[in-house]
């Protein structure tokens, strides 16, 4: 009797797990079906890959032609876990795509976490920004294709990847009033020839020793031009869990994101920097730094 009641036991475990192994099992025709591309599914590793060759843009690396293959492809990557998929990817743009497509990742749910370029001597430039993010399979492939749609609407505008940010250009001398900046975002600066620049020290520890801002772990930000025509360039030092946050701040008050990397390693806690570009009105573009910089901790 025992026997059976133990065999009985076991059997129901089998098939409970027999049942959430099925459950866990990507749902590759529905990724398909929304992203709207074919892709591939490793069974090694239960990883579902859908790969985009960039090749709408002519691209040469030291005068020569770069054949997709060699490493200009868009990608995400799917995988199942006991209760959401993971998608983590890569995406090839130019430098006027970034930004855009930057901020439709943010705005529907997938965290941005690298940002840089492959190679030298490219034209036009290449750039890398990587993604991730966790939820239903629908759901991630739905924010995956609005990432790829945001690339062929910016290509279907302008087929060549333009040159510039755009906007009026600045005066060859700068005139910034740094006590208006001062005042915004609640710290004194360093005046330069009419520039002005800010500096911001975060700590970490590195084999054992503290770092801080002399060491190079802080945020800055840099201010040229005029009040009216204004020009901020800089550093954000953010923790793990602050990266995301004044990625969707920046981006929101219309700042460029132009790198996201890191500066060391084995320093905990471990702290990333992004680097960014803004153009506008010097107040305003305090004001937009003092709110990303809100959302840090202290």
């Amino acid at each position: 009797m025992k026997s059976t009641l133990l065999f009985s036991v076991l059997a129901c475990g089998i098939c409970a797990f027999s049942i959430n192994a099925q459950s866990a099992e990507l749902d590759t025709a529905k990724i398909e079906q929304v992203v709207g591309l074919k892709g591939a599914y490793n069974t090694n590793e239960e990883v579902f890959k859908i790969t985009v060759p960039r090749t709408d843009v002519k691209v040469s690396v030291d005068g020569w032609t770069m054949p997709p293959f060699m490493g200009l492809a868009s990608w995400a990557a799917f995988t199942k876990g006991m209760d959401q998929t993971m998608v983590m990817g890569d995406t090839v743009l130019f430098q006027d795509e970034v930004n855009p497509v930057m901020s439709v990742a943010l705005d529907n749910g997938l965290s941005v976490t690298a940002l840089h370029n492959h190679f030298f001597y490219d034209e036009p430039k290449v750039y890398f920004m990587h993604i991730g993010g966790t939820g239903s399979d629908e759901n991630l492939a739905a924010a995956v294709k609005k990432v790829w749609d945001k690339i062929k609407e910016i290509r279907a505008a302008n087929p060549k990847p333009v040159e510039t940010f755009g906007g009026a250009g600045l005066p060859s001398k700068s005139s910034i009033t740094a006590k208006s900046i001062e005042e915004i975002l609640g710290m004194k600066g360093q005046a330069n020839n009419g520039m002005f620049k800010v500096t911001i020290g975060r700590t970490t520890k590195m084999s054992g020793m503290d770092m801080g801002n002399a060491m190079g772990v802080n945020t800055w930000a840099a201010f040229a031009g005029t009040d009216d025509n204004a020009l901020v360039d800089g550093d954000f030092a953010v923790h793990e869990d602050e990266l995301q946050p004044v990625l969707k701040s920046l981006r929101k008050s219309g700042i460029n994101i132009v790198a996201i990397h890191s500066h060391m390693t084995d320093e905990n806690p471990r702290t990333l920097f992004l680097h960014y570009w803004g153009r506008g009105k010097a107040a305003d573009l305090a004001k937009s730094l003092k709110v990303a910089l809100n959302t840090q901790s202290k």
